[in-house]
């Protein structure tokens, strides 16, 4: 073998053990790496679920409503209660709660042990979708009344009137409530009967919630800005005593939109007659002072006080039918005919707003109503002539903290911004 032979079967040599050994290396590391199997995907862990003061999970639950005929009774005998441990159960509780209100499809709720003789634990009764009652069943039975947990959530509203308050709020789908409350909040500033097309609203209100996503009606208005006949009116809530939990609303220079009497004694009703000295009454068939103004309203309609003070009469005439009289003070007094029931007795003391009775029709009357009247030193007068006295305003101490609590309210109703409604060509 020459010289270069050798050379040759040398590098061949060479490369032959290096690919061996890196062959050998790859499989000592695939074999030195530990296999592991498949894993198997199993289901997710349940997620807690909590209702009712209570996990869920840790129970068999079995739900149901109340079908047509049931009883207390036969909802315990379709969930292997006895006879008398349905006795037992109903003695212990009706004191806090009378099953023999329970009704038809309103849902109720089992919680047994998960155990072999699956004990039960507890019953639950809703009767409506916030409230509900638990009896408990180990040991001490007993029954008590709950609520579900409310969540207070903060929205912002426009609207352009087209006809009324209403329509518009019923064309955006808003609380109907929202009306109510805004008709309050400005009695003596705006007339909504006299609303005109084109006034304009912004609103910052609240709204309640359970079980995140079920409505169950508006909180209240926080702040407020209508714009009638092109006059703009702020209106922004503050406690103005805070020793009482009193909330009223004021402007944005601070002055109190309340008065000293609510400008009528039953929420967005219309006015069917007003006082006058000869108007000629259809239930009597000839001209007769009308000492009164007519608010019109479906039967049952709550009545309110128009302004704070003491109830000098309840009672029935013919003629006025149920009706109660209030004394303001040593000036003012009103009286509220007609009605349906009478829901305060004599000597009571009331708060501007409280409820006195229902709107009826007895008496001489020809259709739902409450007459309200109005004496001023003795004498009956027309609420609407009169210059009543404003209410009681903010405290000096409390204005500078007003002022700087509205900016940040105001500014958010400034942001809103209106929108036309669309029109259909």
């Amino acid at each position: 073998m020459n010289l270069k032979d050798l050379k040759t079967h040398l590098t061949l040599l060479y490369r032959t053990r290096y690919i061996f050994l890196l062959i050998a290396t790859i499989a000592v590391t695939a074999c030195s790496t530990p296999k592991t199997a498949p894993q198997k995907e199993g289901p997710p862990p349940e997620p807690d679920v909590f209702a009712f003061g209570y996990k869920l999970n840790d129970f068999e639950v079995v739900r149901d409503t109340v079908q047509q005929g049931d009883t207390f009774a036969d909802i315990f005998l379709k969930n292997g209660f006895n006879y008398q441990d349905i006795f037992d159960i109903n003695r212990k509780v009706k004191k806090q709660y009378n099953f023999r209100k329970i009704q038809l499809k309103k849902e109720y709720t089992f919680l047994f042990n998960k155990d072999s003789l699956a004990t039960p634990v507890a019953f639950i009764y809703q009767p409506t979708v916030l409230d509900y009652v638990v009896v408990h069943l180990q040991d001490s039975i007993y029954a008590e009344k709950r609520q579900k947990e409310i969540k207070i959530r903060t929205f912002e509203a426009q609207g352009i009137i087209n006809s009324s308050l209403s329509e518009t709020l019923e064309e955006q789908r808003l609380s109907p409530l929202l009306a109510y409350d805004m008709s309050d909040i400005y009695a003596w500033s705006i007339d909504f009967f006299r609303l005109e097309k084109g006034d304009r609203f912004k609103v910052v209100y609240s709204q309640k919630y359970i079980d995140d996503s079920i409505n169950v009606g508006l909180n209240r208005v926080h702040a407020a800005y209508f714009e009638h006949r092109n006059k703009p009116y702020y209106a922004i809530e503050f406690e103005s005593d805070p020793e009482r939990g009193i909330t009223e609303y004021f402007d944005e220079k601070g002055k109190n939109l309340r008065r000293a009497f609510l400008q009528a004694p039953v929420q967005f009703s219309r006015i069917s007659s007003r006082f006058n000295m000869r108007r000629r009454i259809s239930y009597y068939g000839r001209t007769k002072p009308h000492y009164g103004t007519d608010f019109a309203a479906p039967v049952g309609t709550p009545i309110r006080t128009t302004a704070s003070g003491t109830v000098v009469e309840s009672g029935y005439t013919r003629g006025n039918g149920n009706y109660v009289t209030i004394r303001h003070n040593s000036t003012y007094r009103t009286q509220y005919l007609h009605m349906k029931k009478r829901l305060v007795r004599k000597g009571q003391q009331l708060q501007q707003g409280d409820i006195i009775g229902t709107v009826g029709m007895t008496g001489y009357t020809s259709g739902p109503h409450v007459c309200y009247r109005f004496w001023k030193n003795g004498k009956q007068v027309d609420p609407f002539r009169q210059q009543l006295p404003e209410a009681k305003p903010i405290e000096p101490k409390l204005k500078e903290q007003y002022m700087v609590y509205m900016l940040p309210l105001k500014d958010a109703l400034d942001c809103i911004q209106f929108y036309e409604p669309e029109t259909t060509s």
